[in-house]
């Protein structure tokens, strides 16, 4: 039975010319997992907020949207907000009482749910979930994995029948990630209910859903089984920018012009590497380079927390980054992480240690630059102006380049970052991952000589990641120095000069990306845990079709 119907449905913004859907006609059947990939800014979260009328953006929208048989302009108000549920990309944008047990409970009393039914089904979901050991926390105290649990939770409670979500693991760690995405899976089996789910982290999630919806300038290009959706894209475009987010095991497969059936997951791409490739070459040669440049800044024993009675947060931290180098630091949410880049940044100061750093041979009186500038991991807190173009202007007004020089850099920057046919739209009514980009355009116009990264890929898509991977690789020949925080385990592979592990405090390891991506179990790339029993170093998906072609395939037995 379809639970939804779009029929030729074009969405245009108010004030805007170009169409940010352009007639889209979706079939959703009752009990359907059905995932939306596509390009940022490609019409994925405009549709979706389109299908809960208490989100819908306000536009033009000819044609024709069904829930359930019913036109879903005509749908009654509480049975939109109980029957269709919504979880967003920031878990804290969601949450809106203090305590948890009251957050599972706040849409049922909107509702005007009775006490005791109140109390059976919150009882009954936070069992489901796992919270009842965080039951009575405040919610302020959770970490970014607890908080989109609890948003998850607090939708389910209303027993949807739809449950929509947007990038919900684009702030998590990949566990916290890995363990969100199995819970929608016990959701959509157990329970029954119909998921959309839009993402551009595709390795967890191609191998559960029934279906890959993936759109490209507000149409539906490909509408396919997740196993279909690969080739269906090559046959769309030989160098389509989505082929480059597929999960590993499926670009391995396709780069090696394979044939049976393509592997979706890390153990059937295993299976397929033992049976169709030898493995006599075991590793691909690194040749690791010595850091010799200066140091460009410098952590030692350095102790933080918030409050003078609160818990420590920063526990003897201490690191040493090179100039000219990338240094990522990954760890599960909460850790202390963002914190650290508090620190270096300067917003914050450390109770006991030092942080040293120097000028790096800059010379000021030439050189109009920043020595310091953080990317905020919420984008949202860089935009104070109401177009992107003003965003951009101000920042060309604080550092004084002068009208003919800041047109030229800030036309110079918005095409390097592809958000030029952005320019005159409000940040806030970017998507995601174009607000993302919009942020770093503004970094990126303060000639940093040092430049801190939150989570710089959250919300953009793999082809985006590419751009933003050689911009960044520009930047270290140009000899300035980036700390990145980071989830995307594999864009800090192939980014970065060194890695570290946050833990309890404090970096627990350091390594080139080979050593530290080879041993790690989780904190790896899916294309190291297809190959590691076949290949030592293997990191990236290339590096495994590089190994499969130098050692050729096995004779069919």
């Amino acid at each position: 039975m379809e639970l939804i119907q779009i029929k030729d449905v074009s969405f245009t913004y108010n004030g805007e010319g170009i169409r940010a859907l352009d007639r889209v006609s979706l079939s959703v059947k009752q009990g359907d997992f059905i995932l939306f990939c596509g390009q940022s800014g490609c019409g994925k979260t405009t549709l979706l907020r389109l299908l809960k009328p208490e989100l819908a953006p306000a536009g033009d929208c000819p044609g024709e949207i069904r829930y359930d048989g019913q036109d879903l302009r005509t749908l009654d108000q509480e049975r939109a907000a109980s029957e269709i549920g919504f979880v967003m990309q920031q878990p804290e944008r969601q949450v809106v009482t203090d305590k948890v047990w009251h957050e599972l409970a706040f849409g049922l009393e909107n509702l005007g749910i009775s006490t005791d039914e109140i109390r059976r089904r919150v009882g009954e979901m936070a069992s489901f979930f796992g919270i009842q050991t965080w039951f009575r926390h405040n919610t302020a105290e959770l970490s970014g994995g607890q908080k989109q649990l609890l948003n998850l939770a607090a939708v389910m409670v209303m027993n949807p029948r739809l449950l929509i979500l947007d990038e919900p693991t684009s702030q998590l760690d990949p566990i916290g990630a890995a363990d969100f995405i199995a819970t929608l899976q016990k959701i959509n089996r157990e329970l029954g209910t119909t998921i959309l789910l839009a993402e551009h982290r595709l390795e967890g999630l191609f191998p559960i859903v029934d279906k890959v919806v993936v759109m490209d300038q507000g149409r539906i290009a490909v509408d396919r089984a997740p196993a279909e959706a690969g080739e269906a894209l090559r046959m769309l475009r030989s160098d389509h920018p989505m082929l480059a987010g597929l999960p590993s095991a499926v670009k391995i497969y396709h780069a090696l012009d394979a044939r049976g059936a393509c592997p979706l997951t890390v153990r059937q791409g295993r299976t397929f590497l033992s049976e169709h490739y030898g493995n006599a070459i075991r590793r691909i040669p690194v040749h690791e380079k010595e850091l010799t440049t200066p140091i460009a800044l410098e952590v030692r024993d350095g102790w933080f927390r918030y409050e003078r009675e609160g818990p420590d947060i920063l526990r003897g931290l201490s690191m040493r980054v090179h100039r000219g180098e990338t240094f990522s630091i990954l760890g599960g949410n909460g850790t202390g992480k963002t914190t650290a880049l508090t620190i270096l940044a300067g917003l914050n100061r450390l109770y006991k240690g030092s942080v040293n750093i120097p000028k790096n041979g800059y010379d000021s009186k030439s050189v109009k630059h920043t020595r310091v500038a953080l990317l905020p991991q919420n984008p949202q807190n860089a935009f104070v102006k109401f177009t992107v173009r003003e965003e951009l202007e101000e920042v060309c007004g604080l550092m004084e380049y002068g009208l003919d020089t800041s047109a030229e850099l800030t036309d110079q920057v918005a095409k390097r970052l592809q958000i030029d046919h952005l320019m005159d739209r409000h940040p806030y009514d970017l998507s995601g991952g174009e607000q993302q980009k919009a942020a770093l355009a503004k970094v990126l116009l303060l000639r940093p000589s040092i430049l801190l990264l939150d989570e710089p890929t959250k919300g953009i898509d793999a082809y985006s990641k590419e751009v933003l991977r050689r911009i960044l690789n520009e930047l270290k020949t140009e000899g300035i120095t980036i700390v990145m925080v980071s989830h995307d385990v594999e864009f800090a592979a192939m980014t970065s000069d060194r890695c570290a592990m946050f833990f309890d405090g404090q970096l627990v390891s350091v390594g080139t990306p080979n050593s530290f991506f080879s041993t790690n179990t989780f904190y790896t790339t899916a294309a190291s845990r297809i190959s590691r029993h076949r290949y030592d170093n293997a990191v990236s998906w290339e590096d495994v079709v590089r190994l499969c072609l130098e050692n050729g395939e096995l004779e069919p037995c």
